[in-house]
């Protein structure tokens, strides 16, 4: 018999593992993945710590994956998929096609969003079964081990800026610039937008402007991160990546007559906006939910087409645990890619 390895998390919060199980067979509308690259995200952490209902255990994470079709479930072929087509799954793990969302053709906020590692086992593994709604083509200029973080990180900045109000040549800031705001500064400056980078300290304005922005904020100066956004003319938008309610509050007074507040890092603690401060220039606030299989893949050809990759540590699925106890100090710099190889 047939076997696959797998990182598994055999209860809540416990450490990897690496198991070996029997190769399954793709059902009816899947397919048979075999991954060769897994993103690890901070948001595995809520599924591993049991923070999502639904989970269960044992747990196989990864919603960043990037590898090739090795095997179609009844009715799939002839659909444009075929065994070795490179393929990448990333949030968007899968729709339900049937609550009101998706009947209405928005399928990224599916009330039965099928995510990777929640829904049904995930990417730390050597294969994945996955719906072949959820597949995204890889080009050919992109490595698998660079397509796996876009399929999550890359696509939520992406489509965050491309699904905002913003227009080329306006002032748009990224807050943050770690795993998702790494990528949002690359993608902000291709898009044509006069670039602002905020992050702690003055020592991350280099990098900054070797990502392309335009401007660099230390969040940690004297200067209020409003005052310094509205010095520099006030931000049509804000894409707000990082995972921390009182810096994502800070911006608001920032943005622009009609500017938006695009929030895609995840904190629990709640936002400290008054709506005055909504009201008086008209601004709004917005969650974005990363993308669709489609989302994803436009994502992956931009980000070849414009040389954006992200900056990665690859280390091999059996070193799982220690790659997620990186993530989990903030060491990593900035995504850790398991490999199968």
């Amino acid at each position: 018999m047939s076997t696959y390895r797998v990182a598994q998390v055999p209860a809540t919060g416990s450490r990897f593992e690496i198991v070996e199980r029997a190769v399954p067979q793709p059902g009816p509308g899947h397919v048979r993945v075999a991954v060769d690259a897994c993103g690890i995200c901070h948001s595995d952490v809520y599924f591993v710590n049991d923070a999502f209902p639904g989970v269960r255990f044992p747990l196989v994470p990864g919603h960043e994956i990037a590898g090739r079709i090795e095997a179609l479930g009844e009715g799939e072929q002839g659909h444009g998929r075929q065994v070795g087509d490179r393929v990448a799954v990333g949030w968007f793990g899968g729709s339900c096609h049937h609550c009101t969302p998706c009947r209405q053709g928005d399928f990224m906020v599916c009330d039965n969003l099928k995510v990777p590692g929640w829904a049904y086992d995930g990417g730390y593994a050597e294969s994945v079964i996955a719906p072949a709604d959820a597949l995204a083509r890889i080009p050919d200029g992109l490595t698998a081990t660079d397509a796996a973080p876009l399929a999550c990180a890359g696509v939520t900045t992406y489509n965050g800026l491309r699904c905002s109000s913003a227009r080329s040549g306006d002032l748009v800031a990224v807050l943050g610039i770690g795993g998702l705001g790494h990528l949002g500064v690359q993608y902000a400056a291709a898009m044509g937008f006069e670039t602002v980078a905020i992050a702690r300290g003055a020592a991350k304005a280099d990098f900054a402007q070797q990502l392309g922005a335009h401007h660099y904020i230390d969040s940690t100066a004297d200067t209020p991160l409003a005052d310094a956004l509205q010095a520099l003319g006030g931000a049509k938008v804000v894409l707000a990546t990082a995972a921390n309610s009182d810096a994502i509050t800070a911006t608001v007074d920032g943005l622009s007559h009609r500017g938006e507040l695009v929030v895609v890092g995840v904190d629990l603690a709640p936002l400290g906006i008054s709506p005055a401060q909504l009201i008086m220039g008209g601004r709004t606030v917005r969650g974005h939910p990363s993308g669709t299989a489609q989302d994803v893949q436009d994502t992956l050809a931009f980000s070849a087409l414009h040389g954006i990759r992200p900056m990665t540590e690859v280390v091999p699925l059996d070193q799982a645990d220690d790659a997620y106890q990186k993530m989990l100090s903030g060491a990593a710099r900035f995504r850790m890619v398991l490999t199968t190889g």
